[in-house]
């Protein structure tokens, strides 16, 4: 489906990020990866190759322009083109509003906001004259519900919605498609360290009756990254088994 696509991810080497960058390289697309783990990158890299694609991995702080935009010049040296670019990269760092540490908004802010904002400038100007592109941010139902202890992350994942929403429209003359998912409560690295109790509460409040899988949300960003999207574009696509 994506056979001699070259994907970029950020965030992908470990949790959504990575199923998204083996399901991607399974479905035949060469890989890159940005993370801050360099034994996750090499995990998937390696995983990449093992499936007879190519791969390259950096460790770089999204946040950072000059740091992205060496990364993304490394790809293009390499495989002389972006098809795809998935806006993954994002942390937490909860606390009521009353608590939160400066600090901590901005950093949940620069990363899950501003990392968009800086990988996504680099690469539209290379699928500008490759005139075509898919570009699929990552942002979260908590974005469009809000939620306790979450003003930080919720507010970075809204303004993901907002982003797409306008550089869909700027960006659709030149054959780019730009979408987003929200992904509800999905079975992770951070809903691992959750207690049974609030697990118990989250379920409650799902129709569908339990959390989603990694493997929802790297289906659907298949679909978006392949040819049977190409008229989606500016669309927030919600897989959170009907919570919202």
């Amino acid at each position: 489906m994506l056979k001699d696509k070259l994907a970029l991810i950020t965030g992908g080497g470990q949790g959504i990020g990575r199923e998204i960058a083996c399901l991607f390289a399974q479905q035949g697309a060469n890989i890159a990866i940005f993370d801050v783990r360099e034994d996750a990158i090499k995990e998937v890299i390696a995983q990449t190759v093992s499936l007879g694609k190519q791969g390259l991995g950096m460790c770089v702080d999204v946040s950072k322009f000059a740091e992205v935009e060496k990364g993304i010049q490394k790809v293009v040296d390499k495989f002389g083109k972006i098809s795809i670019l998935v806006n993954n990269a994002g942390i937490t760092r909860d606390a009521l509003l009353l608590r939160m540490k400066e600090e901590d908004w901005d950093k949940v802010l620069n990363i899950n906001l501003k990392g968009v904002f800086n990988c996504t400038k680099a690469v539209a100007k290379i699928m500008f004259k490759q005139r075509e592109g898919k570009i699929i941010n990552i942002s979260s139902i908590i974005g469009m519900r809000g939620n306790v202890g979450q003003s930080n992350y919720a507010a970075s994942k809204a303004a993901i919605i907002g982003f797409t929403k306008s550089i869909a429209r700027e960006f659709a003359s030149r054959n780019i498609q730009a979408n987003a998912i929200a992904p509800g409560f999905i079975q992770t690295e951070m809903t691992v360290k959750m207690s049974e109790a609030s697990k118990e509460a989250i379920i409650k409040q799902i129709p569908s009756g339990k959390l989603g899988e990694k493997k929802d949300v790297a289906n659907l960003a298949l679909f978006l990254a392949s040819k049977n999207s190409n008229y989606i574009n500016g669309e927030v696509i919600k897989i959170d088994g009907g919570m919202v």
